[in-house]
């Protein structure tokens, strides 16, 4: 079976998987998507493994992944489908009622590229999904600045491991894209709000990553955070 091509690249929708043991938030989740001009639901499913046999088969752009379904919860499927040990990784957004530490840590550690209540409305829903889809991560701006202040006062063994200091100093415009990652930001908003290319800020954070010996942008935030680069009331 061939994959299809991933979306953006032909203008074709981006093509979205559901899973979510509530028939109410499927149907919720489906209908506020499939209204979206650039997005498309092709499969949606009730519990885990229906969730990871049907994004194996269809191949979807983005799979939303609630945390807890029958059969195979939502870490595990992550970690099935886009965990380090995947050849082929997928985009994973988890989203999800509970924004317990370990939740979100678990998530991002097992290769999620988001993380979102389902609180957090309809259109920081389309923009995660856009966002994964475009191969940047959003996590809920609330969640990441409640966790990494934590993480900051009192880590815990949940937490992501802390980062080496810089192997070299990193540039003023490195930092502002660092201290804006911290706050939640996504790229197309570094890029708006610092007058930047998109490129430039991947190519940024390319750079700060080699530099911190950072994993994912969690660990790039959690240096800042710990390092002073951001404060509570940023």
């Amino acid at each position: 079976m061939t994959s299809p091509t991933p979306a953006g690249r032909t203008g074709a929708p981006i093509r979205v998987l559901i899973a979510d043991d509530q028939e109410m938030v499927r149907t919720g989740f489906r209908f506020f998507l499939d209204a979206q001009p650039d997005i498309t639901v092709v499969a949606v499913a009730s519990d885990g493994e229906e969730a990871v046999a049907l994004a194996r088969e269809v191949r979807p752009d983005v799979c939303l992944l609630d945390i807890r379904m029958p059969k195979l919860d939502g870490l595990e499927a992550t970690r099935m489908l886009a965990g380090p040990q995947v050849a082929d990784p997928m985009r994973v957004v988890v989203v999800t009622t509970f924004d317990l530490d370990e939740y979100v840590y678990g998530a991002l550690r097992g290769g999620a590229c988001g993380f979102l209540l389902k609180d957090s409305g309809p259109t920081l829903l389309a923009e995660a999904v856009r966002a994964a889809a475009a191969g940047d991560s959003l996590v809920s701006p609330s969640v990441t600045v409640r966790l990494l202040k934590h993480v900051t006062q009192d880590p815990q063994p949940v937490a992501p491991a802390r980062p080496r200091p810089p192997v070299e100093p990193l540039t003023e415009r490195e930092l502002d894209v660092v201290r804006r990652v911290a706050l939640g930001r996504t790229n197309a908003e570094i890029a708006a709000e610092l007058y930047v290319s998109l490129s430039t800020v991947k190519t940024h954070l390319s750079s700060v990553q080699l530099k911190l010996a950072a994993r994912n942008r969690v660990e790039i935030a959690a240096w800042a955070w710990q390092n002073g680069q951001v404060r509570p009331g940023s």
